[in-house]
């Protein structure tokens, strides 16, 4: 039988354990050093039931401190470092006032007035609760960067990913040799001219695909740009049964999104709606604002989903779930995504915050 083998987990894999045990080995230590040091000046162990007291009254403090911390996180800085510092100015005094009434109890034949007793226990637990405080923020500031980076790190593996299979299918066999069949076509019947803008909306479309980054971001017009080339590519094997509309706000066209989201959408449109259907259908791309966000449809007038014809999740290896999934890395829980079938077809909206802002990455 073989032995059982335990993969080691990172200390902060569960947040909430790791807390209890910071907090449990943070104050046994305190407690441990104060005592000891108490029993080397030659006190008596009596002495230990002060030191066991603040330390149960600086672990309990610090408990609820960490509950308005945690919500202090959220708010604006000037909010939370200023909440922050009263509540640590605060916790001090408490705690300061029960360390001196129980020494004051304990010894009262003690000379030592009761304001020097509060001013030097306020000192004591204003350093340790001041190094806790610093501690927490430290801890939570160094989770949230590595959280940042695990997301960034996905989301160019899921941008990458994503890319990859859009280059697949563009460099399908059954694609170019659609495509170029077309513009062979063209060539024979002397069309020229239709053959050479043909091959430069090829030429055009693959560079676009092959040049640009996988994590990188265009403006809305830009995305416009490239479906309207993927379009007259395919058109040429549709003709008039491929009917693309756009509708773009002016007002959103400078509103970024990552790159080549929309074309999976329009290719699947193309694929369950034109391809099926003898009178082919439309495809409408629109665009507008809604409050802070943009909102974006992909529609067609296709049979949807109740003429029998089932659009699966994925197409081509990129489909609905991987853009789903794109959408949340980029924008977290600011955006949605819904797809469903109409009265007149199929359609996909998508809402996203509207920024302009440049992004840290722009495709060519």
């Amino acid at each position: 039988m073989a032995p059982t083998r335990f993969q080691p987990q990172p200390f902060f894999a569960d947040k909430n354990r790791a807390f209890w045990n910071l907090q449990s080995l943070g104050w046994g230590g305190a407690f441990l050093l104060r005592g000891s040091s108490t029993i080397a000046n030659g006190q008596p162990l009596s002495t230990l039931i002060p030191v066991m007291i603040s330390t149960v009254t600086g672990y309990s403090v610090t408990l609820l401190i960490a509950v308005v911390f945690r919500w202090l996180q959220q708010q604006r800085p000037i909010v939370t470092w200023g909440v922050s510092i009263v509540m640590v100015v605060g916790a001090a005094a408490l705690c300061a006032f029960i360390d001196a009434w129980v020494f004051s109890t304990q010894n009262r034949t003690s000379e030592t007035a009761g304001l020097q007793l509060f001013l030097g226990a306020f000192y004591l637990n204003m350093t340790l609760l001041g190094a806790w405080s610093a501690l927490y923020y430290a801890i939570n500031f160094y989770l949230t960067v590595e959280e940042q980076a695990d997301q960034l790190l996905h989301l160019e593996n899921q941008a990458s990913s994503a890319q990859l299979a859009m280059l697949r299918y563009q460099l399908n066999p059954h694609f170019l040799f659609n495509t170029l069949n077309s513009i062979s076509t063209l060539v024979l019947l002397k069309e020229t001219g239709r053959a050479n803008a043909m091959l430069s909306r090829l030429s055009s479309f693959l560079r676009y695909t092959l040049i640009n980054e996988p994590t990188a971001q265009v403006t809305l017009a830009q995305e416009v740009e490239t479906l309207k080339l993927y379009l007259e590519i395919e058109k040429m094997r549709f003709e008039e049964r491929l009917r693309p509309v756009f509708n773009i706000d002016p007002a959103v066209a400078h509103a970024r999104l990552p790159s080549l989201l929309l074309q999976p959408l329009v290719e699947n449109a193309i694929k369950y709606a034109v391809t099926p259907k003898e009178e082919g259908a439309e495809i409408a791309i629109t665009a507008q604002p809604a409050g802070e966000n943009v909102r974006i449809v992909v529609s067609d007038t296709g049979p949807g989903l109740n003429e029998g014809h089932v659009r699966p999740n994925t197409s081509t290896g990129v489909g609905l779930a991987n853009i789903r999934d794109r959408l949340f890395q980029a924008f977290g829980e600011r955006q949605s995504f819904d797809a469903r079938s109409t009265p007149g077809g199929f359609s996909v909206t998508i809402e996203m915050p509207l920024n302009m802002d440049e992004p840290s990455k722009v495709a060519a």
